[in-house]
């Protein structure tokens, strides 16, 4: 197995009839008019309020973004003249705007549904208020929109602390891995982890939907973890908070042995401590990889033991 990271990708752009079928549950869609216009595209994950555009005002009009009506811009454009309210549709439709929503359920009125036919821009309704309409799109927009790539390994929740296990091919990572989970720990993936930055110190690793909850055991074969262990020990996503990569033990290789020097993997630009991780005969792997992730989870509430003993022994020293 290679240890070479996969390629970087990100979605740059969506089409509105893919974001229409991807989100019509969850954000309680319905298509009005301008269906011909479907297929435009997406080209910021982002809303856009245009209160000022319905008025006239045009300066820094965000056109690439989805545009969202809410009760105070449907309540402006109902009180506007039939004459007026086609002109300034127009103005708004021939910028070429994704496509149109309107908020809580609200009935458009007939000229904005005839301009969305006349235009091709697509006129969508949403059941949500506005504010959980926002809330709810540009969540899935970060994650629709965020780098991610895939890395060959095991990830597994281990107190909490998401633990990515990485080495060679027939190293130990899956018998290490079924260890763990024969002491109360959860498999999120076993063999490729898909990985996505979700903010700037964030990245969320999930197994792939088919094989999820099953791992491969040399000399076994395939074995199902939640019939085998029960359903608590299996999950589908978790942050990847510490790396373990497991080597080969040589007579001359150079191991940690005050854990002063912190080591950082880089996953989507975002460093994950990393402890390396020696293996030979004798080693119980599964308990250094559980002590690992407790290390980490007491660093994350600001308890070193490294750095408390290195501190006590120069404290000792200084008062010889």
């Amino acid at each position: 197995m290679s240890l070479n990271k996969g390629k970087i990708k990100t979605v740059e752009e969506i089409s509105v009839r893919e974001f229409f079928n991807l989100y019509k549950e969850a954000l309680q869609l319905e298509v009005l008019g301008g269906a011909d216009g479907l297929d435009r595209i997406i080209y910021e994950p982002s809303l856009n309020r245009p209160a000022l555009a319905i008025t006239g005002y045009f300066k820094n009009f965000a056109a690439k973004r989805v545009q969202l009506f809410g009760a105070g811009e449907m309540a402006y454009m109902r009180d506007l003249p039939d004459e007026r309210q086609s002109a300034v549709m127009g103005e708004i439709l021939e910028r070429e705007v994704p496509c149109v929503v309107i908020s809580r359920n609200l009935d458009p009125t007939p000229t904005m549904l005839e301009a969305a036919e006349k235009f091709k821009i697509p006129l969508l309704r949403t059941k949500l208020k506005s504010k959980d309409f926002s809330a709810e799109m540009l969540v899935r927009f970060d994650r629709l929109f965020a780098p991610r790539m895939s890395l060959h390994g095991t990830l597994l929740d281990i107190k909490g602390i998401g633990t990515l296990i990485r080495g060679s091919s027939g190293i130990g990572k899956s018998e290490c891995a079924l260890e763990l989970i024969d002491h109360g720990h959860s498999l999120v993936a076993d063999d490729h982890v898909y990985c996505t930055r979700i903010s700037d110190s964030i990245v969320l690793g999930r197994g792939n939907e088919l094989n999820r909850g099953y791992m491969e055991c040399r000399g076994i074969g395939i074995i199902n973890v939640a019939e085998l262990f029960g359903i608590r020990c299996v999950r589908i996503e978790k942050s990847i908070d510490i790396v373990v990569t497991f080597i080969e033990w040589t007579p001359d290789i150079v191991e940690e042995r005050t854990g002063l020097e912190y080591n950082y993997f880089d996953i989507l630009g975002v460093q994950i401590p990393h402890f390396v991780i020696p293996v030979r005969p004798g080693r119980d792997m599964a308990r250094l990889v559980e002590v690992a992730s407790m290390v980490q989870a007491l660093r994350l509430m600001g308890h070193d033991g490294a750095k408390t003993f290195n501190d006590r022994l120069i404290a000792h020293m200084a008062g010889k």
